[in-house]
Order: structure tokens, then C-alpha cells, then sequence
């Protein structure tokens, strides 16, 4: 799980992307914060939309941390006290998801900044759609990707 940064309207916003051990991403999340309240946002989403993991590995962010103890806590306060998730903090760890960061950079940075929030999701929701496909993470035997984009935007 990680961070980056884009621009929208010269403020920076953060991209919250959590990425599996094999390379597949497991979520996406634009957030104008980069603080305990959107990281705990974007694990309740991820975990929503996912099975509860068993460990992240993150940088040595605070907010991710506070984030992450955050839904500990309320895992513990469910009765969930034997399913909690390991919190591991290392700095070079997290480099499958830093080098994930780069295709979305590479696609954002030509385009110095998005106007709106609200566009910057969305493009951003299609940029990832499209590379999950390329990775063949939604990968339908037989089926062109360009086709598997249409029928998820369609």
C-alpha cells in the first residue's frame, strides 16, 4: 500500500493504491488528504471491495499507520480480535507498488494537472481500469482488452 501525488487546480491531491503480492492492484482511492482520516477511508474501501488481508506492507507514513490501527481497533471492538492485520514497516518493501506508481505517472505527468476533482477521478478510474487489464487482472480467455474496457464502461 502506498501514495502518490497528482496535481488538480495547482493543489496537490494524493492517489491511495494498494497493490497485491503477485503485482494485481486491489484498490484505488483519489483523496484531496493525505491524512489518518483518508487513509482509513481508503482501507475500509479496499477491504470492502476485497477479503481482509492478513498483512500490508507500507512506507514508514504515520497516517497510513494510524490509518491501518484504525480499522485494528475496530476489528478488535467487532469481536474480530483473531483476525487482525500485521502492519509492517519497511521502507524498501513496498517497491512493487512504487514501481506500479510509474505507468500512472507516465500517463499524468504529459498532461501537467487535471482542472477538476471530480475529472481527475475519472480519468484516473479509466487509466487504472486499463492497466488492471493490461496486467490481466480481469483477463476473460479470448477476449481483446480494448473489448473487456468497453463492457466495464459501457
Amino acid at each position: 500500500m502506498n501514495e502518490t501525488y497528482l496535481k488538480v487546480r495547482d493543489r496537490w491531491v494524493y492517489l491511495y493504491r494498494a497493490i497485491g503480492k503477485y503485482g494485481d492492484t486491489v484498490d484505488f482511492m483519489l483523496s484531496e488528504a493525505r491524512d489518518e482520516a483518508a487513509a482509513t477511508a481508503f482501507f475500509e474501501k479496499a477491504i470492502g471491495t476485497n477479503a481482509l488481508p492478513e498483512k500490508v506492507v507500507m512506507d514508514k507514513s504515520g497516517a497510513n499507520l494510524a490509518g491501518l490501527t484504525n480499522v485494528n481497533i475496530y476489528l478488535l471492538l467487532t469481536g474480530c480480535w483473531w483476525s487482525f492485520i500485521d502492519i509492517v514497516q519497511v521502507k524498501y518493501l513496498n517497491n512493487i507498488v512504487e514501481q506500479d506508481h510509474r505507468f500512472v505517472k507516465k500517463l499524468t505527468r504529459p498532461m501537467m494537472g487535471f482542472k477538476a476533482f471530480h475529472s481527475a477521478s475519472a480519468t484516473l478510474d479509466g487509466i487504472e481500469t486499463a492497466h488492471m487489464i493490461r496486467k490481466g487482472h480481469l483477463n476473460q480467455a479470448g477476449v481483446p482488452g480494448y473489448r473487456q474496457f468497453m463492457a466495464l464502461a459501457g
